[in-house]
């Protein structure tokens, strides 16, 4: 659903075009078009390595996946994020191959411009190292 959500999001970026954009929420938050080339938040990693990279994640993420749910000793709580995370990585991939760069809308005032599979990429990366590293209780 997020997946669709992404490209559908996607598609109407780039139909909007460049230069032009649509007010959200006032001037905090705007949606319009922009190619980030980069890795996420615009860190300045990008072209052929980067899809390498990407590519080899999103592989040893799925036989990650695919391990999780075949597996006796499950660990199903990772199972949903780590989907999550997959697929937001492969919509960003077809982008780099498609476009060049990732196609971002969500254009934060003062912050970042980012898409839906950003959000859906770390919001689970921020799930997964709350559930794999717990806090650990005060023993005073």
């Amino acid at each position: 659903m997020f997946f669709i959500g992404d490209r559908i999001l996607k598609n109407l970026a780039l139909n909007l075009g460049e230069g032009r954009s649509l007010d959200i929420f006032g001037s905090w938050l705007k949606f319009r078009l922009a190619f980030n080339p980069y890795i996420a938040f615009s860190l300045p990693m990008g072209g052929q390595a980067l899809n390498i990279i990407v590519t080899i994640i999103i592989a040893v993420l799925a036989i990650t996946i695919f391990y999780l749910i075949f597996s006796k000793n499950k660990q199903n709580n990772l199972i949903i994020p780590l989907t999550f995370i997959l697929f937001g990585a492969i919509s960003n991939l077809l982008d780099r191959y498609d476009y060049g760069a990732v196609v971002d809308y969500f254009d934060l005032r003062y912050f970042t411009i980012l898409n839906l599979a950003d959000i859906m990429i770390s919001l689970n990366v921020f799930f997964i190292i709350i559930y794999v590293f717990p806090r650990k209780p005060n023993n005073k």
